[in-house]
């Protein structure tokens, strides 16, 4: 089991993030993920750094620590070109502990091109799984050519590839999406416990490390994580449908304005409750994924990595798929009494 820490790229400045990674590093992190985004989900958070930038300062300032885009849309904004090159050059210079983490997209970030190069669901995905061509073609080394339905390269060649290729987690959230990580991917990422996405992910073909943002919300209290939560990431309740399609942080506002702290309480492990955090981590770790990703929404960073050190880590470190046919528990109820004693 991997264990990863989100950074929000989108509620803290860029030297904040660079800092709060050397502090995950020290924290005993294995890794740490970022979003690539050009706006926020909301104006309440403020922020939206250039997570390229961020990734070399990343590299520079840690030893050990996995980095990780979560995740970069190589369709629209970028091309796909651009982050073959971009991911190699990163698996160079972190000494192969980079991971390109890579989604579809969402209009919030990928419209500022111009709204009529976002496509719908169906083109998206048709996009996608030819900058995914793109980029594993360009990692085989040479000059390349590829014409495509909506993407193209002419005569492209990467002069500096690493040894080992960086592994290529893909998002998925359905069916569709599973079936294009396994194909085009070398590892999968979600941001929802569905154990039937891991299933069509391997059916088809896939392997490969499985990524998973569990949401978390320290605080000394529920309410003030429950609260803080509502302030800066209530937008994560409205569903992926919704995520996908909102153009500004002002739709997302008017979307979520609903949310109440029970709903965020009903998703989220809010507060300094250690068997709280570890349940909601567990329905992961059942659906199959061994790379979980701790998505802190609470108040104070600093405080959640000393939580994690002091009381989180081992237990969570401990998680093992409960047995869906007999209903044992098994290794979980050691982790979750010890948590509680």
């Amino acid at each position: 089991m991997q264990i990863g820490y989100k950074l929000a790229t989108e509620a803290f400045s860029p030297t904040q993030v660079i800092e709060q990674t050397v502090m995950a590093e020290r924290a005993g992190f294995d890794f740490v993920e970022l979003s690539d985004h050009f706006h926020p989900w909301l104006e309440s958070q403020g922020h939206s750094g250039f997570t390229w930038s961020m990734l070399g300062a990343m590299a520079a300032r840690t030893t050990t620590l996995g980095l990780a885009t979560g995740v970069t849309c190589p369709s629209f904004r970028y091309h796909p070109a651009i982050i073959a090159q971009a991911a190699a050059t990163m698996a160079l210079i972190s000494d192969g502990r980079f991971t390109l983490g890579v989604g579809a997209g969402e209009r919030l970030n990928e419209h500022i091109i111009g709204t009529e190069h976002y496509f719908g669901v169906q083109k998206r995905h048709e996009a996608f799984r030819e900058a995914l061509h793109i980029i594993n073609l360009l990692w085989q080394g040479g000059y390349k050519t590829y014409q495509g339905k909506h993407l193209q390269v002419e005569d492209a060649r990467i002069f500096d590839l690493p040894d080992t290729l960086p592994v290529m987690a893909v998002a998925a959230s359905g069916p569709v999406s599973a079936k294009i990580a396994a194909e085009h991917g070398t590892g999968l990422f979600v941001t929802e416990p569905k154990p039937e996405i891991v299933q069509v992910f391997t059916d088809a073909g896939g392997s490969g490390p499985r990524y998973a943002e569990v949401p978390l919300a320290w605080a000394p209290d529920e309410d003030a994580a429950a609260a803080a939560v509502l302030e800066t990431s209530r937008w994560a309740l409205t569903g992926w449908k919704v995520m996908a399609e909102l153009p500004n942080p002002v739709n997302f506002d008017a979307a979520s304005a609903s949310v109440t702290a029970d709903d965020v309480k009903g998703q989220f492990a809010c507060g300094p409750d250690v068997a709280r955090h570890l349940e909601v981590a567990q329905e992961y770790v059942d659906a199959g994924y061994d790379h979980l990703v701790c998505q802190n929404a609470g108040p104070d960073p600093e405080g959640f990595m000393d939580f994690f050190t002091r009381e989180l880590q081992a237990p969570l470190r401990a998680l093992t798929p409960r047995s869906r046919r007999d209903g044992v528990v098994g290794a979980v109820t050691g982790a979750l009494s010890s948590a509680l004693t």
